[in-house]
């Protein structure tokens, strides 16, 4: 094993004396490698020290990964196959789960799996495995339902990984990590995904740890470079004011699906809604201002300038229906960062009332009040409205605008509302409360899309340094409003 060493030095215990407490700290190296262990009495750290050092003069290897004796952490381990514990992990965590933290451990497991393959002896075809691991053995809810075609796979899989225990070799679980967070090309991840991965592993082997099949998770002590995300969002992809009507103008003239979508949008632009809010909207979410009585048309209008609101609980985000207790494509839950039960007020202006009231006159709600739903009733697929705004983004940008991530995707309409909303001067606590954000976050991801700011503070600037004419002039200033005198000594 390369994780193991015989160079092992023992010193004399250290006592600090704190306010309160006295710690006994034992120290000891392993190759060079420095180790302490805390006790409360003197007592305990006598009897460990000398555990040390009677394992050092018998000859015993120490681990690497630990830094005590190899005898110790194979008296406390149990063996368990990486199959095994990792379809053990994924019950565990199984049950409180969203389902679609379901489907990125699933992902993240699969990923990492290949690096933990004793052999390639007799193995199946690369897409056949991913697709037992992610569809079937890593879904406990799937799993006894696999198919036939796919039960020689799983076998294999079965005798064909390594035990966890190899984990602790530094070399394995560092294959394991660039694996897991690796495309199938072998080229990096996306930083989002490789995070995931890593955290997801990081937590299952502390799962490991838990169960005593590793003495300690060995990614603790490997070190490994995140990459570099950006959270904050890019000024390029916001569309204005006038672009996004356009655009939704484009979606109304779509045949079928068109017209019943731009209120879907529109809830989306004009009150800063994430998709799976607005999917899973109902009509008593709604609250629109009563129509008021035109005695001169004898009609009933919309009140001028009058604001309605959206109250709201929950939320449908499309994770798969294998994912899903129920078995739908949408998971109803909570809203993002909220506790369960907690909702949210969002406010209407004028232009919106006008379009919804619209929408609920042409498309009367389903009949448990869901207010958009597909062409033949049911959930709104979301191929549906993808395809509808991309057709509308290539109907009304230019080549070049439709090539850059101007309002490219479907969320960019919620980065368009809330970067409005802070640059009207709304201030951030308001707008983090209804975008269902922290201020922190808020302002960490808006900072670029606060236009006007960099110019008003160069104004104060300008203010506090004064004008250049009130300036005193010195014999070393030299006043570039008059030409240089001549100098032969220049």
């Amino acid at each position: 094993m390369k994780d193991i060493t015989y160079d092992v030095r023992v010193y004399k215990t250290e006592v600090y004396k704190g306010t309160r407490v006295t710690t006994h700290i034992v120290r000891w190296k392993t190759a060079g490698k420095p180790w302490k262990r805390p006790f409360r009495n003197a007592a305990q750290a006598d009897t460990f020290r000398g555990e040390l050092q009677a394992a050092a003069r018998k000859g015993e290897a120490f681990s690497l990964t630990t830094g005590e004796p190899v005898s110790w952490r194979r008296a406390e381990k149990t063996e368990m196959s990486w199959y095994d514990f990792a379809v053990a992990y994924v019950d565990m965590k199984w049950k409180r789960a969203s389902a679609g933290y379901r489907r990125d451990i699933a992902r993240a497991l699969t990923a990492a799996t290949p690096a933990m393959l004793e052999s390639n002896r007799g193995k199946p075809s690369d897409r056949k495995v991913r697709k037992a691991l992610t569809r079937w053995v890593f879904n406990t809810r799937d799993r006894d339902s696999c198919p036939s075609e796919y039960s020689p796979v799983i076998e294999w899989l079965k005798r064909s990984t390594l035990p966890v225990s190899a984990l602790e070799e530094a070399a394995t679980v560092r294959s394991v990590l660039d694996t897991a967070t690796s495309k199938l090309t072998g080229k990096p991840a996306a930083a989002s995904t490789a995070r995931r991965n890593r955290a997801i592993l990081f937590n299952a082997l502390e799962y490991a740890v838990e169960l005593k099949v590793l003495a300690a998770n060995p990614i603790r002590g490997l070190k490994w470079q995140a990459p570099k995300t950006s959270h904050e969002v890019n000024r390029d992809c916001v569309v204005n004011p006038d672009q996004a009507r356009q655009l939704l103008a484009a979606v109304k003239a779509q045949k079928r699906s068109g017209p019943r979508l731009v209120a879907f949008f529109a809830v989306l632009y004009f009150a800063g809604l994430r998709p799976e809010e607005a999917v899973g909207l109902r009509k008593a979410n709604v609250i629109l201002p009563a129509l008021e009585w035109n005695k001169e048309t004898g009609e009933w209008e919309e009140p001028p300038g009058a604001w309605g609101e959206l109250r709201f609980r929950k939320a449908s985000p499309d994770v798969g229906k294998e994912w899903t207790d129920e078995g739908t494509r949408r998971e109803e839950r909570q809203l993002k960062h909220r506790a369960e039960g907690e909702s949210r007020t969002v406010p209407c202006p004028p232009e919106l009332v006008r379009i919804l009231r619209a929408h609920l006159t042409t498309f009367p709600p389903a009949k448990d009040g869901l207010l958009f739903t597909g062409v033949n009733g049911g959930d709104l697929p979301a191929v549906t409205y993808r395809r509808a705004w991309d057709r509308a983004r290539a109907a009304v940008l230019t080549k070049a605008e439709y090539a850059s991530p101007l309002g490219k995707r479907i969320y960019d309409l919620r980065h368009a509302c809330l970067s409005t909303w802070l640059n009207a001067g709304v201030p951030a606590p308001q707008v983090a409360y209804w975008a269902g954000h922290s201020v922190d976050v808020l302002l960490k991801i808006y900072t670029k899309c606060i236009v006007g700011q960099d110019e008003a503070a160069k104004r104060r600037i300008s203010d506090a340094l004064g004008k250049a004419d009130d300036l005193p002039e010195t014999s070393a200033c030299i006043r570039h409003d008059q030409p240089p005198e001549a100098d032969d000594d220049r």
